[in-house]
């Protein structure tokens, strides 16, 4: 089963979504904008793909938080942050199983997904 976390209308997102239906590869996409973050999944992500490569730092999201809010040093500042604000989580964020995709990369897809 695979599972694409993030939003709709994401370049990111677009990229994964027509990869997987060139690929045939089927999926259920969860939105953060509709069905929000599941606290448990996002603590289960930074702890398989680490939380610096969950928290994107270069969307618009980002650059509207305050100094304060991007000095993020911590997994706990991170998961606060990135529930706070959903759109600085890193899309997409793919689930087969036990692996964890972060970002759309085309050689990763392929690696992951077509085995899935």
């Amino acid at each position: 089963m695979v599972t694409i976390y993030g939003i709709k209308n994401c370049t990111s997102m677009k990229k994964a979504f027509d990869w997987c239906a060139a690929h045939g590869v089927d999926y259920v996409f969860h939105d953060f904008k509709k069905a929000g973050v599941p606290p448990e999944r996002l603590l289960q992500w930074c702890q398989t793909a680490g939380w610096q490569s969950l928290l994107n730092k270069r969307g618009t999201t980002w650059r509207k938080l305050t100094a304060a809010q991007q000095a993020v040093d911590s997994q706990d500042e991170a998961l606060a942050l990135m529930q706070a604000y959903p759109s600085v989580i890193k899309r997409p964020v793919v689930e087969t199983g036990s692996r964890v995709l972060v970002g759309f990369d085309p050689q990763s897809f392929a690696a992951c997904l077509e085995r899935a």
